[in-house]
């Protein structure tokens, strides 16, 4: 349990929070590649730590992310011409550069400069793995680019998909690193869902007996879920957390790779970005059939928008006879949603002064520690947060099977090493 005062801390990043203030600090996902699909395209809004932001890609094609607004009268650029090297509000066509920069305003000579006093707020951004990442944060503390596996891969060998979450960041984070969880909400789909059925750790996690084991990492933790095997033996699950809201969820042998960002619009909202990919092939197009139709962990949206199909407004689309007969466990469909539905129950921000908590749930208070104290170093002015450096960012999720008394922490490291073009370690 944190009291509400700790709570508040943890879940408002608004500008000017010290939270806030932390998450500025990385490069932060904010948009698919495919949303700008090039020169003079539409633009798009983008909300992100509590700000409202368009992003466009100029007549040369370079992205520009700066305030929503215009600075004449506040007109929302969403509705701007994307045109001849930037961006013009239709209301008295006052335009602007990917900085941010005003570089025209036909009301006004061009001998008075004044187009060069007006400039909007702006972040710099990146193209990187299918996605465009902008950093908010102090210029001159800009870290390096990101260095994720997924990032690195080849087109074909990656899938994403992001989805709105109607909920603070932090219940979808904590759902992340919650591996006891799955033996129970997901237990239906472990042997139904096409991109877990048949393999042996879908058979070992439906295991509700787990025990945990978790370590520090550079980058955030690195947590063991251990489960009963065969006789004398243990199933142990290897989920990835990193600073400041990434999860590396543990695959099942023959399938692929799976992560999550979870990355806030504003305190009441987040998206779900779910990235699968695989470091030695292709993902075949049965994989990427089955992901488009909600297989996996990825979810069916709304056609045009990145709301899911099953959302609060419809319950969901829970289905009791199908929790009566726990073809899924909750009555929901589809494992993302399941997810999302559990953790919107909870409300914008979920009371975590009221929780009761127990042994499975020391990941989640390792993390929200690292959280905490990362943020006040930052306030004090000590150190540099954790995760910033490309080496951190380089580890994979794993399973494997160990005798009883075989070491966990030695063979999860060795496990967790990424060697690029390589397999990975998975049951």
């Amino acid at each position: 349990m944190i009291t509400a005062e700790q709570n508040e801390y943890l879940c408002r990043t608004g500008p000017g929070t010290p939270m806030g203030n932390l998450f500025r600090r990385y490069w932060i996902p904010a948009l698919m590649s495919s949303e700008l699909p090039g020169p003079d395209c539409d633009p798009v809004r983008v909300s992100l730590l509590s700000e409202r932001l368009i992003a466009f890609k100029d007549s040369d094609g370079k992205i520009g992310m700066m305030d929503e607004f215009c600075a004449h009268r506040g007109v929302s650029l969403w509705f701007g011409r994307n045109e001849e090297g930037g961006l013009r509000c239709p209301y008295h066509g006052w335009k602007y550069n990917t900085t941010g920069q005003c570089i025209e305003v036909p009301s006004e000579p061009a001998s008075s400069g004044f187009c060069q006093k007006i400039k909007l707020k702006s972040y710099p951004c990146v193209e990187l793995g299918g996605v465009v990442w902008t950093y908010m944060g102090p210029p001159e503390e800009q870290p390096e680019i990101p260095a994720f596996e997924w990032t690195q891969v080849a087109p074909e060998q990656r899938y994403l998909s992001k989805r709105w979450q109607e909920s603070n960041y932090l219940q979808a984070v904590e759902g992340g690193i919650d591996s006891s969880h799955v033996s129970f909400l997901h237990s239906g789909d472990l042997h139904r869902d096409p991109l877990h059925r048949g393999t042996e750790g879908s058979k070992y996690a439906r295991s509700t007996s787990t025990t945990f084991d978790i370590h520090e990492s550079t980058a955030g933790l690195l947590i063991g879920a251990r489960r009963p095997a065969e006789p004398g033996f243990h199933y142990w699950r290897v989920t990835q957390w990193m600073m400041p809201f990434y999860t590396l969820i543990p695959p099942y042998k023959g399938n692929a790779l799976n992560g999550h960002a979870w990355v806030p619009m504003d305190d009441n909202n987040c998206m779900a970005w779910t990235m699968t990919f695989h470091p030695t092939r292709p993902l075949t197009p049965a994989e990427l059939e089955a992901m488009e139709n909600g297989a996996g962990v990825h979810p069916t949206l709304i056609p045009g928008t990145f709301r899911p199909t099953a959302n609060i407004d419809n319950d969901y689309l829970m289905d009791r006879e199908a929790q009566r007969k726990k073809i899924h466990y909750s009555g929901i469909k589809g494992i993302a949603i399941q997810d999302s539905s559990l953790q919107e129950s909870m409300g914008a921000i979920a009371d975590r002064s009221r929780e009761n908590l127990v042994s499975t749930d020391n990941a989640i208070i390792m993390a929200r520690m690292r959280m905490r104290k990362a943020a006040k170093a930052l306030e004090a002015g000590k150190g540099t947060p954790p995760g910033l450096e490309p080496e951190t960012q380089k580890v994979r999720s794993a399973s494997f099977i160990l005798p009883e008394d075989g070491p966990f922490k030695e063979t999860a490291l060795d496990a967790s090493v990424v060697r690029m073009g390589e397999p990975f370690v998975a049951v």
